[in-house]
């Protein structure tokens, strides 16, 4: 057992009581994977929370004028990856929810049962060991699972890297297939970098991204005098890549003209410059991608079957990010701990929360999507945590929030403007709380709460959205 595991989890209860408080002290200090402290004091137990960082924490309500909610939400703000067990003189089931849906982990009533809340807090602190050691193994599997740029260890991707490993050795074309977002340049460079010719040029082009009376210009080159404007020679991408790799992104989009030019340019390994007579041999490693159904643009004769063929030698499909779920861990640390370095930031982490909800989540943008996602979450975190208000609105709102009259509901116009607000002072959730005039706390709840369409209003409320 290695150093973190042998580590006690910290566990914090706070009570008035200091009978039960003893009590809870003993009875939990017998587990030996626990190191517990107590106090009476809430002040004290915040500072407790703040330096020494416990997983757990035990509240109970305590005297003064905040209330045990009031409470809850203070400790959930300081870290919102902690465990809180509430514990309520009044129990109910609406408390309860409303407990949970503010950040407690659970809410049991008193009077105290010792055993009931030991056993609660075994559970968790056996799942936040079990969330320990996932978190050792997935940082040894991020280093283990990286492959040219790529993070994944899925069955998909590991399907993917021993098709790239085997096909670079000897391709002369590639095409691979796969929706937005997917990473299908990382994959073409992939394939450069495994290839024989990985120490010559890499050179990406996007065939979506030029006019079509200009791509043939751009692919091939041009002489000076061959057309208006062209005032000098000229160099393709052809000629740049010469010896090496070119990847013609979006070739879908590719105007069937130009299709021809490039099918003769790659079955003859030779091209002409616009206006020159002149042939030139080249030696290029051609790698296509696309996100549309090329047998679809075929049978509407809108891409050439024959280039098709020529391209589809060595085939690459690029699995979506929804089919290969298992990665998101590794990603979302990946991408949380890029960004935390970009934005100055400590960020330890996701909330289990906000996980639950980028689980749930389609990614209909696959990775480039996720990406975007936490790169967002990070500028916005101002704990070490990143928590669900921190997510995009449409990662934690994917239903569509608008009635069917097409006017919103007070408690959307409430957050989209809180939203607002947050994004004009920079991120900064202190400063627009006090400029909105509310408590960090309410806006919390403003961001956080899930609006529920009017065809679910009956429903069971969704803890996982809070």
């Amino acid at each position: 057992m290695n150093t973190m595991e042998m580590k006690p989890l910290g566990v914090l209860a706070i009570d008035e009581d200091k009978q039960t408080l003893a009590s809870l002290s003993t009875a939990l200090s017998l587990d030996k994977r626990i190191s517990v402290f107590g106090t009476s004091s809430f002040d004290a137990g915040l500072k407790h929370i703040i330096v020494q960082q416990p997983k757990i924490v035990i509240l109970a309500s305590i005297p003064g004028p905040r209330n045990v909610m009031d409470l809850l939400q203070e400790i959930v703000e300081e870290d919102p990856g902690i465990d809180v067990i509430l514990l309520a003189n009044e129990y109910s089931t609406e408390l309860a929810l409303d407990a949970i849906q503010r950040g407690a982990c659970d809410c049991l009533a008193k009077p105290v049962v010792i055993d009931q809340v030991c056993d609660r807090v075994q559970a968790l602190v056996s799942a936040a060991l079990t969330r320990r050691r996932t978190f050792q193994l997935d940082q040894e599997l991020a280093k283990e699972f990286r492959f040219e740029g790529m993070v994944g260890r899925s069955p998909l991707m590991l399907d993917l890297y021993a098709n790239i490993t085997r096909i670079a050795r000897h391709f002369r074309t590639a095409l691979i297939s796969g929706a937005t977002g997917t990473g299908k340049e990382l994959v073409a460079r992939a394939l450069h970098a495994r290839s024989p010719v990985h120490q010559h040029p890499f050179v990406a082009f996007n065939c979506a991204a030029v006019v079509e009376t200009l791509i043939e210009s751009e692919l091939f080159g041009h002489v000076k005098g061959a057309f208006t404007g062209a005032v000098q020679d000229r160099v393709g991408v052809f000629e740049y890549a010469n010896g090496g790799v070119l990847f013609l992104d979006e070739i879908g989009d590719m105007a069937p003209a130009a299709q021809a030019k490039l099918l003769r340019v790659i079955q003859n390994l030779e091209l002409q410059r616009v206006g020159s007579p002149v042939v030139k041999k080249i030696d290029v490693r051609i790698v296509a991608a696309t996100n549309r159904d090329l047998h679809s643009l075929m049978e509407k004769k809108q891409f050439r079957e024959d280039l098709y063929y020529r391209l589809a030698v060595a085939q690459i499909r690029l699995p979506a990010l929804a089919d290969r779920k298992e990665d998101l861990p590794i990603l979302q640390r990946e991408f949380v701990e890029r960004f935390a370095a970009q934005t100055g930031k400590e960020i330890r982490g996701i909330t289990r929360r906000a996980q639950a909800v980028l689980n749930r989540y389609s990614w209909p943008g696959n990775v480039r999507e996720l990406e975007s996602t936490l790169s967002h979450a990070c500028m916005m975190a101002d704990t070490d945590f990143v928590d669900v208000g921190d997510l995009p609105e449409q990662v934690r709102e994917p239903v569509t929030q608008i009635a069917s009259n097409g006017l919103y509901t007070l408690d959307e116009m409430n957050r989209r403007y809180a939203r607002k607000i947050i994004s004009r002072l920079g991120g900064n959730k202190a400063k627009a709380a006090e400029v909105l005039g509310i408590s960090r706390a309410t806006l919390y709840r403003i961001l956080s709460c899930r609006i529920t369409p009017k065809s679910e209003e009956t429903s069971e409320p969704s803890l996982l959205a809070q």
